[in-house]
């Protein structure tokens, strides 16, 4: 009778411990606890395009790990236009959307306020084809002054790319050389631009898309590329001009005390000018 009890006692003890054991899981692991269902891409989604029911999926979510903006069925994403380039397996997020009725395409992505502005280039001008869209530039024109003297200068800062030729997206370890690219700008900024590659060639400076700070040169002059040879031929022509000076002065005073040539004849000396 006893060892019924005590069986019954450790029996009661397992259930008990089994019970917090289970409870105390679920507290520290949240991923156990209820789901909701989400929208997620199933297919790689280009920048611009608008979104189709064969690339996205619903599926069960932990809901601790569901962040805001998330959508719960794909009638909600009738229509939607991709702003941002959307990779398979990401949460569809109406932060990376462009507004209810955008229109495929370009001007899906551009940013409220700003425009859109496309520059020939060449495969040097353009970084070798390593500029992609979502990167990031300098734009900078070399010309000629009111003088007529060569310069160099950056107009423009942290300019962001949408496009290369007509692509809104591309892959970064396949650079593609493009014969024109398009610039996302301010108003005044694309005033700049348009008047920058009137008077001299545009090239674009690919900088880190981490690195927004602004520069303000003064910009680069053909002087600042042949100041050295110029101080060597100043320094020749200073030594030049010490070694004869000398002899001028000399030659000068000569001339100034008279300079003539004397005449002997017999026992009396005689003056003449040269």
């Amino acid at each position: 009778m006893k060892i019924s009890i005590l069986i019954g006692i450790s029996l009661l003890f397992g259930v008990i411990a089994a019970v917090l054991v289970a409870h105390l899981s679920k507290s520290i692991n949240p991923a156990s606890g209820g789901r909701e269902q989400v929208v997620i891409a199933t297919a790689s989604i280009q920048a611009g395009a608008e979104l189709t029911d064969s690339q996205l999926q619903v599926m069960n979510w932990p809901n601790s790990f569901i962040p805001g903006g998330s959508f719960s069925a794909l009638s909600a994403l009738k229509h939607r236009v991709a702003r941002q380039p959307i990779e398979a397996g990401e949460l569809i997020l109406e932060s990376k959307l462009a507004v209810n009725n955008s229109k495929a395409g370009l001007t899906a992505i551009i940013a409220q306020g700003k425009r859109a502005i496309s520059v020939r280039v060449n495969d040097v001008i353009a970084v070798a084809g390593f500029t992609l869209p979502g990167n990031f530039v300098d734009v900078m024109v070399s010309a000629k002054d009111e003088q007529g003297k060569q310069f160099s200068k950056i107009v423009l800062n942290h300019v962001k790319i949408l496009a290369i030729a007509q692509d809104t997206s591309a892959e970064p370890n396949k650079p593609k050389v493009v014969n024109a690219v398009t610039l996302e700008l301010a108003p005044e900024e694309a005033e700049q631009l348009d008047l920058a590659r009137s008077i001299g060639a545009l090239s674009l400076v690919l900088r880190n898309e981490m690195d927004s700070a602004q520069t303000n040169t003064t910009g680069a002059h053909l002087m600042d590329l042949t100041h050295v040879d110029l101080v060597e031929t100043n320094a020749v022509d200073a030594a030049s001009t010490k070694h004869t000076e000398p002899q001028t002065q000399a030659h000068k005073a000569h001339r100034s005390s008279g300079g003539g040539v004397t005449q002997i004849r017999g026992v009396n000396e005689a003056t003449g000018a040269e």
